[in-house]
């Protein structure tokens, strides 16, 4: 998923909840306040048809990624390519409106 992406969803859930919020003259928290109680508030992010998870790429994710097949010498190696070749480290899975989407950081 491009960030476009991911910013035109994160996007289209803060301004629902925007307008509910005003609706409802409850305080309505920043966009990124959202975002991040979304990440870890599962019930708050549900209330808005988000559902957001990351995690760290394991050290063979990140392997196959750069196409590396490192033998038991090699381990600190691959990993050095990986960090200077900027592999990602992270994958963000975004479920919005039963459409799921993956992306890596």
């Amino acid at each position: 998923m491009s960030k476009k992406k991911y910013n035109q969803i994160m996007m289209e859930a803060y301004r629902q909840y925007s307008e509910k919020s005003a609706r409802k003259l409850f305080k309505s928290n920043t966009y990124q306040e959202f975002i991040n109680k979304c990440k870890t508030d599962t019930e708050f992010s549900e209330m808005w048809g988000l559902k957001i998870e990351e995690r760290e790429l394991f050290m063979e994710e990140r392997w196959k990624m750069a196409d590396l097949t490192p033998n038991m010498t090699e381990f600190d190696y691959c990993n050095k390519l990986c960090d200077e070749y900027n592999v990602p480290t992270k994958l963000i899975t975004i479920t919005y409106n039963n459409e799921t989407i993956e992306s890596y950081v």
